[in-house]
């Protein structure tokens, strides 16, 4: 790693103690810095992971925020998921302490080179596939980041000749100070995150910071088929290189070709990897069949954009499962495809009501209070070559700790109405 003095001695509080602040404050811990912890949720989870940080020396409160975890610190790390109203941040410039986020305390120790990947749809695929071809081009790649895997919990493996392929929200973006990827893909542009932005114009600022260190020697690469993302050429010193949608690539497939060709990686090596990838678990993944109706695990899927892809991936009647922790995102987007497609729409979760009355014309609707009821009631009104599809459109974070055990408890809920199945004909 570089700039390991660096924190020595330092006084640093890290906000939230989900997955990116544990493995922050840990690597902080290690590198000297005298760290505290401060979590809002008091439950199982975040007392494990407290206790475990507290085994290093770590400081941590839980189910409150007080002052003196904020006072006199040298800096504020802001876990992605903390909203910039909350108390923490209020005091931290009260006192005129600096607010970074995870990913610039990953990028000042890292030694590796950093492609970043941002976006509304798409950045865990083209994260992803980017690790693939590196790895096939016969260098080590990390990939990390908003992915799941966090910046912090890797960087102390690196070295300088290793390649990390970094997913970056919005969120994480917002408190970046020097952050400089020397390739930054952006894929899109789409309505997503108005719970937290004022305006779509907030959100594109927010995404726009991944290019805003860059310079000469960098690499901007973006989609010149979405108007907002090929309007950052003007605004960039790095240089740019556009992707474009072809009859044998998908935006994804396109993006990486991108940064591959930036990497000096060869055309049929990228189209190999693009042959054997598999996808990934909670998109558009396959879960079972029960007497013909075949159950699709798109938990990931938390816009409209995204579920609209996977309407349109599907070659037959659906009954789609939706709904969560609405984004403020424009449901009616998927109505041109879905008014032929889907067979009936099973909502759950906070943003179930709005949901309805975006689609409430188009076909039939109805509640379920659980994920499980969800998928009982989708699989009591499917008929032989239908699809059970769960993509959601909205965040889990009103039912789920992420969409990863949404996708989890979707596939056991489809588990259980398979045994029972297989029991039921055994008889």
């Amino acid at each position: 790693m570089k700039n390991t003095e660096y924190f020595k001695g330092k006084k640093i509080t890290v906000v939230g103690l989900a997955r990116s602040g544990s493995a922050c404050a840990a690597l902080l811990s290690s590198l000297g810095a005298e760290v505290y912890v401060t979590e809002l949720q008091d439950n199982e989870v975040t007392r494990r992971k407290a206790s475990e940080l507290i085994a290093r020396g770590i400081q941590v409160e839980l189910g409150l925020h007080s002052e003196g975890f904020i006072a006199h610190k040298d800096m504020v790390v802001l876990s992605p998921g903390v909203e910039n109203t909350a108390l923490p941040v209020v005091w931290a410039d009260q006192f005129g302490v600096p607010i970074v986020s995870e990913i610039e305390i990953g990028w000042m120790v890292c030694p590796a080179r950093i492609i970043a990947v941002t976006g509304s749809n798409g950045k865990t695929t083209v994260t992803t596939l980017i690790g693939q071809v590196i790895e096939a081009a016969g260098k080590k790649a990390l990939v990390c980041g908003n992915i799941g895997t966090p910046f912090t919990s890797v960087v102390a493996a690196m070295v300088p000749e290793d390649y990390v392929s970094l997913e970056v929200s919005s969120f994480q973006l917002e408190r970046i100070r020097t952050f400089r990827p020397f390739i930054a893909c952006v894929l899109n542009f789409t309505r997503n995150h108005l719970d937290r932005y004022r305006s779509m114009e907030e959100y594109v600022q927010a995404k726009k910071r991944i290019a805003i260190n860059q310079g000469k020697g960098d690499s901007l690469v973006l989609n010149y088929n979405d108007e907002t993302a090929r309007g950052l050429a003007k605004e960039t010193k790095a240089e740019v290189i556009y992707f474009y949608e072809g009859q044998k690539l998908n935006p994804n497939q396109a993006a990486v070709m991108a940064v591959g060709s930036i990497l000096g990686i060869r055309k049929d090596t990228m189209e190999e990897v693009f042959k054997g990838f598999k996808g990934l678990s909670h998109r558009m993944e396959y879960v079972a069949q029960i007497a013909n109706v075949t159950f699709v695990n798109d938990s990931k899927a938390t816009t409209a954009d995204s579920t609209l892809w996977a309407l349109k991936n599907i070659q037959g009647r659906v009954i789609l499962i939706a709904g969560g922790k609405d984004k403020g995102v424009d449901y009616r987007l998927i109505l041109g495809v879905a008014k032929d497609k889907v067979k009936e729409l099973i909502l759950i979760g906070e943003a179930a009501a709005k949901i309805e009355t975006a689609l409430r014309n188009a076909f039939p609707i109805q509640k379920a209070t659980t994920l499980q009821e969800a998928v009982e009631k989708a699989y009591r009104d499917a008929e032989a070559g239908d699809y059970v599809l769960l993509s959601p459109m909205c965040s889990s974070f009103d039912m789920f700790l992420n969409y990863e055990e949404r996708g989890e408890v979707f596939r056991e809920a489809v588990k259980k109405l398979l045994s029972a199945n297989r029991g039921a004909a055994a008889h």
